[in-house]
């Protein structure tokens, strides 16, 4: 089974909740992964991330749920890493 190890994002957010607030929370939702986030531009309301996910097996509904619940976009998927499995041989 394919598994999610990398995806970077351009998000962006309000400035509320700050950025650690906002990376934990989406590290909280996805278990087991790492979350770094950079600003690339910002302005009155906003910022522009590039958010980058790192793990195991991501699941990426929960990442982009955790995204919008504070109140940010997902505008796209810039990179992604899938690493599939090997599988058994059949007889």
């Amino acid at each position: 089974m394919p598994q999610v190890k990398r995806i970077v994002l351009d998000v962006l957010k309000p400035h509320h909740p700050n950025l650690l607030v906002f990376t934990t929370a989406i590290v909280e939702q996805c278990g087991d992964c790492q979350v770094r986030a950079t600003v690339l531009e910002m302005d009155d309301k906003t910022e522009t991330l590039e958010l980058v996910v790192e793990g195991d097996d991501i699941p990426f509904d929960a990442v982009q749920s955790a995204i919008e619940e504070m109140g940010g976009s997902l505008h796209s998927i810039d990179e992604v890493k899938v690493v599939g499995t090997p599988t058994a041989p059949t007889e």
